[in-house]
């Protein structure tokens, strides 16, 4: 039977853990993160999973301390595993297992290492994207690849929607290779780093619409950062607009009306500088839902603010 430790979190960490305790592994011990009392918890519990089958586990604020790393080498596992945990292990913890440590990365490596990788391929308007499993070093998501699963990308998916796919994409993966893993016969291959680069962390800020970019790329925004992620918003003469679903009508068009948010015939549409039509499906505005029928002619002609 094979051992490992296994650092995880989020839904990845449980569908993942659950692979790992189905083919009959070992868990020794699972590391994961207290819950962040500002974050919107939606999504599933490793600390609950681990409670439910008797695993012990940690959930250390740093997990790179001597405390940390002596009660994990001691362990003696075979396989070191990490599932969407959110810290960076150093050296002391990837050297601990004798046959390796492994991440499942959210998407197809050597695309898009780094944080969040979900919301980077919506933002950026990708019809593809996966989990990998790869070898860990210190550089993240970096070493070679074991295997990869691709799952599509649609015109109007949200990240949670993506992200939902890319779950299960990890659980294929993982479930594909585990046995190869376990048998030493799994293949690695570099990856071509030139391929891809690193993309960082995403704040609330980083949702404020840019109206100089085209209905496509705005619309790309909009459900790269939905709900359960903060939402795409403009700060107008009457306040705040989240916009929290939109169709794209006209990629990139240019139009008369450029510039402007219109609002006629029971519609809200929002005419970028950057060309194209943006329909409003759900959006509010200073925090109440916004409805075509009660401010369609409160907003009809409105001038988007546009950076000189």
């Amino acid at each position: 039977m094979s051992s490992a430790v296994v650092f995880a979190y989020h839904n990845v960490g449980v569908r993942c853990l659950k692979v790992l305790l189905a083919s009959g592994v070992d868990v020794r011990l699972v590391v994961t993160h207290e819950d962040n009392p500002d974050e919107r918890i939606w999504f599933a519990s490793v600390r609950q999973l681990c409670l439910d089958n008797e695993i012990p586990y940690i959930a250390p604020a740093d997990p790179n301390t001597p405390e940390v790393e002596s009660r994990v080498a001691a362990l003696g596992a075979d396989f070191l595993f990490s599932f969407y945990y959110r810290n960076m292990l150093k050296a002391p913890l990837l050297q601990a297992a004798r046959r390796g440590a492994y991440n499942l990365h959210g998407s197809l490596l050597p695309h898009y290492r780094g944080r969040v990788p979900v919301n980077w391929a919506v933002l950026r308007g990708e019809r593809e994207t996966g989990a990998t499993l790869h070898q860990m070093n210190v550089k993240p998501d970096n070493g070679p690849i074991v295997d990869q699963f691709a799952v599509p990308i649609l015109p109007d998916d949200t990240a949670r929607e993506v992200f939902e796919k890319v779950t299960v994409a990890a659980e294929l993966c993982l479930h594909r290779s585990l046995p190869g893993l376990m048998a030493g016969t799994a293949g690695h291959r570099p990856q071509d780093l030139s391929q891809g680069a690193y993309f960082g962390g995403r704040k609330a800020e980083d949702g404020r619409i840019d109206w100089r970019q085209n209905a496509r790329r705005i619309h790309d925004l909009v459900r790269a950062v939905t709900r359960p992620y903060p939402g795409a918003f403009s700060d107008l003469a009457p306040g705040r607009l989240v916009l929290w679903r939109t169709r794209v009508i006209d990629d990139a068009t240019p139009h008369p009306a450029s510039g402007t948010l219109v609002g006629r015939a029971g519609r809200i549409e929002i005419f970028p500088a950057g060309g194209g039509i943006l329909r409003v499906l759900e959006a509010e505005l200073s925090g109440s839902p916004l409805t075509a029928v009660d401010h369609a002619s409160r907003l009809d002609g409105l001038h988007l603010p546009i950076p000189d």
